[in-house]
């Protein structure tokens, strides 16, 4: 059934957004990778997930919050669909670590789209990153962050409506980072929320 749905579910999200995928100082590759990018629409995982190539789409698992995701038995089933690593966020704990359960569930093999804003965010500017990011950086310092800058998401589905609007939106994917020896959290976190902003101007 997945084999069906998912290039139907690929086409549904291409139409919608209109999404021109470029990419600026990387090319495609399936090595284990950690997409991180600015977070303005419910729809942000799925768009970037459905644009990536498809041997690239078929190991990379988008992180999503679970109580958007599980409400309603379409969105549970378009989660299953693409593989959405998803988060409940009422039960973080620290015997119930998100950033465990990631490297966990990725293995060797898969890759992830995180959103190091955390919910959400309709203002023009990016909000301070979330420290996720790094404590994952710390504990897999092997896997590759890729900054990725999402325009004009947020209009293709608003906030409070229930359908998505076609538009053309665009998606830049960046050079690598890796974290650097003896840097500090607060500095790894500000570099790497100022490689997306660097992505707006391509």
């Amino acid at each position: 059934m997945k084999a069906v749905t998912i290039p139907v579910l690929v086409g549904i999200a291409k139409l919608f957004s209109g999404a021109t995928l470029r990419w600026v100082g990387s090319q495609p590759d399936t090595c284990q990778r950690v997409y991180f990018a600015n977070h303005t629409s419910h729809l942000d995982a799925l768009i970037l997930w459905a644009s990536l190539p498809r041997q690239i789409r078929a190991l990379t698992r988008p992180v999503a919050a679970k109580d958007y995701w599980v409400r309603g038995p379409i969105r549970r089933y378009i989660s299953e669909v693409f593989n959405a690593l998803l988060i409940d966020r009422d039960k973080i704990r620290v015997h119930n670590s998100p950033i465990d359960m990631m490297i966990k569930e990725i293995g060797d093999q898969y890759s992830l789209i995180v959103f190091p804003e955390g919910s959400r965010n309709t203002e023009s500017e990016m909000r301070d990153f979330k420290s996720g990011i790094y404590y994952l950086s710390k504990k897999r310092p092997d896997l590759e962050l890729v900054p990725v800058y999402l325009n004009n998401m947020n209009r293709i589905m608003p906030k409070g409506e229930f359908l998505p609007v076609p538009l053309m939106s665009c998606i830049t994917i960046g050079q690598p980072m890796w974290l650097e020896a003896g840097e500090s959290k607060n500095d790894f976190l500000k570099r790497a929320r100022n490689e997306i902003i660097k992505l707006r101007d391509y």
